[in-house]
């Protein structure tokens, strides 16, 4: 009961002082919206591009195993590498033969090109070389139509299926299926639209791009081109042993000798995730630290602030002593008006960094969760309890006497 009259007396008290200074409050709250601005945009960013990057990383399958020349992350010596064997359709075809543990196998080839439809045109365009089973190992549904066929991949027919974003932008009132686009200066059937996707990081638009097989992909848009091999995992209990099996197959293929290093790599989606989470870390560690510097230099100014307000009120806490108050509720008094001081601050900074926010999303994911929020109107309040503990002892720890005294 005695703490609760405490801190509500203080709070009044508090409350007070800071509107009977107005200016100076305001001045001492800015290294603290400076510092609590900084720590709120740069958990939002992280919050942001956690959210945008686990989204756009689902799209390439937890179950799925990517054989390809190079691995994605590793530290490679060049010399002893750019001499790598492209992976065929061959492999391709004999990886879905020999396997026992893969659920589907599809091969893969992507490059950039111009599509056209009339007199319309979109650039920039990913043009997707894909087997049978491209739709299964990658996760696709069709909206309208069909995927492609394995009679039109032996085949080497004209058609394709494409993204969202193409469907859109050239077929905004129609149906696009029986269509033809012209693709490297020959014309390509529509026989599906995949359903939309999304953006990967903002960077690729999995929605602007077309599927077409991959064995037509080698005579119109790239005679040798190097292909990935997509391996869709039966069971995720058995990632490990699917992963030997793959690297027995490829050596045996490839005739590559015993005790003689792989010269292909096969990937996985944890890679990608070990190098964000480390590349978070940073960004966070080294943002975290700027933050702390610009707390720190709030949090001197408001020591100052405070050590002043004891001064100029060392008569009021001698004649509060002397009629009763105890140390503790001087103490607890002085606490709180720090504390209030660099909450305000810290609720002016959310304010702020609100619609600082959505200017961000305009080119970045960003957002300011709850606990974002939370952790800012924290670290904000526990910045202003620990200035303001060396003023608040000194205000308590007043002589009654000595203080009454005071001019």
């Amino acid at each position: 009961m005695r703490l609760a009259q405490d801190l509500t007396e203080g709070l009044r008290v508090s409350w007070g002082a800071l509107r009977a200074n107005r200016l100076r409050s305001g001045l001492t709250m800015l290294g603290v919206i400076i510092g609590v601005i900084t720590v709120t945009l740069m958990g939002a960013a992280i919050v942001g591009l956690n959210r945008a990057f686990l989204s756009s990383i689902s799209s390439l399958g937890t179950d799925v195993l990517y054989v390809q020349k190079f691995p994605w992350f590793e530290r490679l010596d060049w010399s002893q590498v750019r001499n790598r064997r492209d992976l065929t359709l061959r492999d391709a075809r004999s990886i879905a033969r020999l396997s026992t543990l893969a659920r589907a196998v599809a091969p893969q080839a992507i490059t950039l090109r111009p599509v056209a439809y009339g007199s319309r045109s979109a650039t920039g365009v990913q043009i997707c070389g894909g087997g049978a089973d491209t739709a299964l190992v990658g996760g696709l549904s069709i909206t309208s139509g069909r995927f492609l066929s394995p009679y039109e991949i032996d085949g080497a027919r004209p058609v394709c299926v494409i993204g969202a974003a193409l469907a859109e932008k050239f077929f905004p009132r129609e149906s696009p299926l029986g269509h033809r686009l012209r693709i490297a200066g020959q014309q390509y059937e529509i026989v599906g639209v995949l359903d939309r996707i999304g953006e990967f990081l903002g960077i690729v638009n999995f929605d602007n791009r077309v599927i077409v097989p991959v064995t037509r992909y080698f005579t119109d848009i790239e005679r040798w081109p190097n292909i990935d091999i997509l391996v869709k995992v039966a069971d995720m209990s058995q990632m490990d042993e699917t992963i030997e099996e793959l690297r027995g197959i490829v050596r045996r293929l490839r005739r590559i000798p015993p005790g003689q290093p792989d010269d292909f790599a096969i990937n996985r989606q944890e890679l990608f995730l070990k190098s964000f989470r480390k590349l978070s870390a940073m960004i966070a560690t080294a943002g975290f630290c700027i933050t702390g510097l610009s707390l720190f230099v709030g949090g001197i100014g408001i020591m100052n602030v405070m050590f002043v307000s004891v001064a100029e009120r060392t008569r009021e806490i001698g004649i509060r002593k002397a009629v009763g108050a105890r140390r503790r509720t001087i103490l607890t008094q002085f606490l709180i008006e720090a504390a209030l001081i660099s909450l305000a601050g810290g609720a002016v900074a959310i304010g702020l960094a609100l619609p600082i926010v959505l200017v961000m999303r305009q080119w970045f994911p960003a957002s300011i969760s709850p606990p974002v929020a939370a952790l800012a109107l924290g670290i904000s309040a526990l910045t202003g309890i620990l200035s303001g503990l060396l003023p608040a002892w000194r205000a308590g720890s007043q002589n009654t006497v000595d203080a009454l005294r005071h001019e």
